[in-house]
Formats: C-alpha cells, structure tokens, sequence
C-alpha cells in the first residue's frame, strides 16, 4: 500500500524518534545489558530501564492505543506501530511491547468493557506493567482463538476460590511486573479456559508462586521462568472464564503479532541505517567502500526488504483497526491474514539486514564495541517468538488452501 501519514502520525513518529535517540541511545542499552550480566537481578530493573519506562509514561505512550474512557488517547494500531517501529530501532529496554501490546490488549478483550476499566487505567498511565503468562513461543492461532491443550498451567476449584499448578518456562518481562495474568485450564469437569489475575507485591514471599530470571541470546529483553506450585488464588483473582477467554487472548497474540513485525522492522531500519553510515567513512583501496557497487547492490537489498516490510505492517494495521472497529468475521480472518504476511516480511527484513549489517562492517561487525551483534541477537531470538515464521507460514497456507477448495 502507499504509505501516507496524517500530520497527528507524523508527529508521534518524529517525537519517538527524537526522544529515543537521545534516551535509548547505544551507550543506555549497553547500560542495562552490562547491569545483567553482572549480577542476576530480581528486582524491576532486571533487564529493564526504570528511569526510560518513566519518562515513556509520563508521555502517554502507555495508553496511546486504549480508549479516552480509561485515560488513553483513543488511537489506534497504525499509531502504535509508529512507536514500535522507533522502539525497535532503539532496541528500547523497557517491558512495553509484554504490557501494552500483549497484557492490555488481552484485558480488553477477555472482559466486558465496563469491567475492563479499573484494570486499563493503571495501564495506561504506566504505574502499572503487567505480563501475560503465557510462553514466549505461543502461537496466535489462524482463527484467532486460544486453545485450552495450548495451556501448560491449570487451576481446580479451592476453597474460596482456585489452586494454580504448573509451569511456564520462559515469559516476557515476569520479573519487574506489577501484575501477572495467567491463563489457565480449569479442571472441573466442564473444561474451559479462564484467566486470573494476581498482585505480585501482595505474593512477593510466597513460595508459592517463583518468577526466576533467565540468561538469554538476548539481553535487551528480558524473560523469565514462572512456576505455580498450588498457588492459592481467591475467587475475585479469576477475571473471566470461558469462550471470552479465549477470543480475548487469541486476540492479543495476533495484536502482539503485528506489535512485534514493527518493533522487527525498526531494527532492520537501524542495522541499514548503521551499515550506510560505516560503509561511508570506511577507507579501502583509498575510497569509501560506499563506492563499490557490489557494496550500493547489498544495502539497496537491505533497502527494499525493510521497505516491503514497512508498507506490509502498515497495510495489516489498517486492516486490523478496520476490521476491529466493524466487528465482522470476515474482515478480522482478512486482518489476522495481513498480519501474517507482515510478520513474514519483518522476520525477512530483520534476518537479512543484521547478517549485512556484521558482513559490510567487515572485521569488527561481529565485535562487542560495533551495535551490529545486538540487533543480531535480538533477530535470531524473536524468530521464535509467537511462533515465528513457522506459525505465519501454517496461517497463509491455510488461507491459500481453504480459497483452492472453494
């Protein structure tokens, strides 16, 4: 599609890219990556950035896409891929991508709007960060539903309420988060999903309930293991059961989807950006290596592939604000379709231009002291996020499929 911003997205885009530049520069992401490696933290700066998230706040970017009702701007999906765009590009080390694009979105659409309220404000001022529990490679499923064998925590009926049991072995930003939301199985016979809510303070010593830290490829986001070992939890912990439930998540898996192809598509932009400016200064032969043609061939492929994968992201959100806002079956198979080519062309994009990135940097691509390796890492990470390629490739052959049989 062509790609036309109104003056409003504009703005939001250039204020994030000036604000990240200066905050997320290379030296504040290094700040943090070290902060990890020397010690294993348990507190909420563990790979985070406390001070960034405040001042992320303190700009309403928490609530940029929740509604004015729950003290959002009442914006949309093409405007909060600006903002994951220029997060991506900056390799931003706070848990906005887990709280606003996964949690947020999975509250609003597993409960009734009045009752949604009182969990969305703090959201959206960013006093709050929540996580959803759920692993990091869960695939959003191609008819946008959560399935219940997905599920590796359940829940039986307790007194006064449920007992959690299970395990989930790597979960975006656990540790540092105000609130856990845990989907659960429920076994009582009837079966079903539902999920519960719960106040990580309130359970901060009980044993219980173990949210560890883990060493990762990729430092700049952090993940953790989350164990329920029968956590008592009260009957006003259990949000929303049922049908809901699942529609809600599966919802936010595939807002989380597209989220997540922007934040890919600004690393590609960075690593192509980073990889101009070096080829530039760098002398062979006494001329710039800009100057050599198999070099220009290379960084125009970085060009076209990052291009391709901003005009895919665009087009999806657009799709998927159109087709929430219609409620109709067919325009939200269309939108999770959209979704899935843009998550296909950002995974394409971010691979290719981090492996330029280190190869037209030459000797010290590879090296600690060059950014080229951090976005590297970051790539081959979120390959497997949300299922990655795999899932994308399973939901366009399906679609492809089902139009061969009519």
């Amino acid at each position: 599609m062509e790609l036309s911003l109104s003056l409003e997205q504009e703005m939001i885009r250039d204020t994030a890219r000036e604000f990240l530049d200066a905050r997320s520069d290379s030296a504040a992401v290094r700040r943090v990556v070290d902060a990890v490696d020397a010690v294993d933290t348990e507190g909420p700066s563990a790979g985070h950035d406390p001070e960034l998230w405040r001042e992320v706040a303190e700009l309403g970017w928490c609530g940029i896409a929740l509604p004015e009702e729950v003290g959002g701007a009442g914006l949309g999906a093409p405007e909060l891929v600006l903002l994951m765009e220029q997060m991506g590009r900056r390799l931003a080390c706070v848990p906005y991508w887990s709280s606003v694009c996964l949690a947020a979105p999975a509250l609003q659409g597993a409960l009734a709007p009045a009752q949604a309220q009182a969990w969305l404000e703090p959201l959206a001022l960013g006093t709050t960060r929540a996580a959803l529990v759920l692993p990091v490679g869960t695939s959003p499923d191609p008819a946008g539903q959560l399935a219940p064998e997905s599920l590796s925590v359940w829940a039986e009926a307790g007194e006064g309420g449920f007992v959690l049991h299970g395990r989930v072995d790597q979960v975006f930003d656990a540790v540092g988060a105000h609130w856990l939301l845990v989907p659960a199985r429920i076994h009582d016979g009837a079966g079903g999903l539902a999920l519960f809510w719960l106040d990580v303070a309130a359970l901060a010593n009980n044993p219980q309930l173990r949210v560890q830290p883990l060493t990762t490829l990729d430092r700049t986001r952090a993940v953790a293991s989350v164990v329920f070992d029968a956590l008592p939890v009260d009957a006003g912990g259990c949000l929303a059961r049922g049908a809901e439930v699942a529609r809600g998540i599966g919802g936010a898996l595939w807002h989380g989807t597209l989220m997540l192809a922007a934040e890919q598509l600004g690393g590609a932009q960075q690593c192509l950006d980073l990889t101009v400016a070096y080829a530039a200064e760098r002398i062979q032969f006494g001329r710039a290596i800009a100057s050599f043609q198999a070099v220009k061939h290379r960084c125009a492929q970085m060009m076209v592939l990052t291009e391709a994968a901003r005009s895919a992201i665009h087009g999806a959100a657009h799709a998927w604000q159109a087709a929430v806002a219609a409620e109709e079956a067919g325009a939200m198979d269309a939108a999770r379709l959209d979704i899935a080519a843009a998550r296909l062309a950002a995974e394409e994009a971010f691979a290719f231009c981090t492996q330029e990135a280190i190869q037209l940097h030459g000797g010290v691509g590879f090296t600690w002291e060059y950014d080229p390796q951090l976005y590297f890492k970051r790539a081959q990470a979120a390959a497997g996020w949300l299922g990655g390629t795999a899932a994308a490739l399973d939901c366009v052959a399906g679609a492809l499929a089902a139009d061969h049989a009519e």
